[in-house]
């Protein structure tokens, strides 16, 4: 089903972006094609496959295949310090589109796993767990 930018219901803060906002209502979101039924992750301003503008936002059902993974030793600013070392991944959700998201320590490609989420300072990030 097709969502607004921002549902208004008060829930979530006023101004987020369509992918933030999901996540903050524990759901993944991604960019659907009106015209041909493309999936994309990220927001785009014509369809990647056939150039169509009839794009909207769709809720995921959260269930993924791991792409890629890589474990970060290094925290890229002081706010995930205290979550060195973290495993991220890159995530074929069953609806096409590919998103980053973290996940739990041991994932590897190849492995089954459905969206979490989780709270760091001011916002709700994505964290992947096994099936």
């Amino acid at each position: 089903m097709p969502i607004s930018a921002n549902s208004g219901d008060g829930a979530v803060p006023e101004g987020l972006h369509p992918y933030a906002e999901g996540l903050e209502a524990a759901c993944v979101r991604y960019q659907s094609c009106g015209d041909c039924g493309a999936a994309q992750s990220l927001e785009r301003h014509a369809c990647q496959r056939c150039g169509g503008v009839r794009l909207s936002w769709r809720d995921a059902a959260g269930r993924a295949t791991v792409y890629a993974v890589t474990e970060v030793a290094r925290a890229p600013d002081d706010s995930f310090r205290a979550l060195v070392p973290y495993t991220l991944v890159l995530a074929t959700l069953d609806e096409g589109p590919r998103v980053m998201g973290h996940a739990e320590p041991g994932v590897v490609i190849g492995d089954r796993v459905r969206a979490g989420f989780f709270r760091h300072g001011e916002r709700t990030l994505l964290r992947f767990q096994r099936e």
